[in-house]
């Protein structure tokens, strides 16, 4: 028999975290959607709008906005929209408001944390521990899924993540499912970096070879770290891999691949996070992952040049540069 989650509460309403909403209410569930921030809460009562992050969009009647955890225990199903360097923060706020709920958490964040190079699995599993713990990634621009255009995602879980798919899906937003958690996070993950590198290229008019060769380099980078943390490498030429990939490294809708466009222009980074909105999840990622790495013994030279700009300052055509004359080696070790 078939288990239907009918409300979901949605920790996180930032643009990602209310398109998810809607795209629910959408499906016809019930949404509660949580926000830290006390005029996010009243501009969505006030105007059924997130006119802070998601503007444009009307909210259903399906949707309801609040700033009390202790709403979200009630809910058969949790989104968990936080930024990843915000995760564990957010659920050491909601323990005491889960204490008796076993509700599938479903992860959207897409990063490692800075602090102990956790894959965000890890960071809910140990601080919610009682939850079957669930990873939704994929190609996915928030106002895009708000408007209803077509898209199609990823649901992976040790468990089974049929019954709550089936929940989830609509008319215009398809899911996939998988087992492997592990590559479904680590290409989230990471291609956030690879699109602040292409941003970097295009900023300084390098050209589309050099941004193919930039992805194509980028994704083996992706799977030599994924099959060394045991992911399997097909998962990562899915939607959660190659497709995300694919989206945030073509697109100026990337928050990280707009970052890395004005570096590439020229722009000092203070100034160019001074005129983004939202976070770039690529900025911590960069070092995350270079971290993560180094510990498994694996090489990523592009995640590690990213990180030299972002970190170092180091000079963008010097990295570039030191990228080129890499010693030759075989395109598949």
């Amino acid at each position: 028999m078939t288990a239907v989650f009918n409300s979901f509460g949605i920790v996180g309403a930032g643009a990602w975290g209310t398109a998810i909403g809607v795209a629910l209410a959408r499906a016809g569930r019930r949404v509660v959607l949580w926000a830290r921030e006390s005029e996010v809460v009243a501009c969505i009562k006030e105007k059924s709008e997130n006119q802070i992050y998601l503007p444009g969009i009307k909210l259903g009647a399906e949707i309801t906005a609040s700033s009390e955890m202790s709403d979200l225990a009630e809910c058969d199903a949790l989104v968990l929209a936080s930024p990843a360097q915000h995760m564990r923060e957010v659920c050491k706020a909601a323990a005491p408001f889960l204490a008796n709920s076993i509700a599938p958490l479903i992860i959207t964040a897409k990063g490692i944390e800075s602090s102990t190079y956790n894959l965000m699995s890890e960071v809910v599993e140990k601080e919610l521990p009682h939850h079957p713990v669930f990873v939704l990634s994929g190609p996915s621009f928030a106002k895009e899924v708000a408007r209803n255009l077509p898209a199609a995602l990823t649901l992976s879980g040790e468990t089974s993540g049929d019954d709550l798919a089936l929940s989830m899906l609509s008319s215009q937003l398809r899911l996939y499912t998988t087992d492997d958690v592990i590559g479904t996070q680590i290409g989230g993950a990471v291609k956030n970096v690879l699109a602040i590198a292409c941003g970097i290229v295009a900023g300084r008019k390098m050209g589309e070879n050099a941004r193919a060769a930039l992805i194509t380099r980028g994704l083996a980078e992706i799977i030599r770290l994924g099959t060394a943390l045991g992911c399997r490498p097909e998962t990562l030429m899915g939607m959660s891999g190659l497709g995300d990939i694919v989206l945030t490294c073509s697109s100026e809708q990337s928050r990280n691949m707009s970052l890395g466009l004005a570096l590439g222009r020229g722009m000092a980074l203070d100034e160019a996070l001074a005129a983004s909105s939202g976070v770039t999840e690529g900025i911590a990622t960069a070092a995350a992952a270079l971290g993560l790495a180094r510990k498994h013994g694996v090489e990523m030279p592009v995640v590690s040049a990213v990180d030299m700009i972002l970190r170092e300052q180091a000079s963008i055509d010097g990295v570039i540069s030191g990228l080129m004359s890499r010693p030759l080696r075989n395109e598949t070790v």
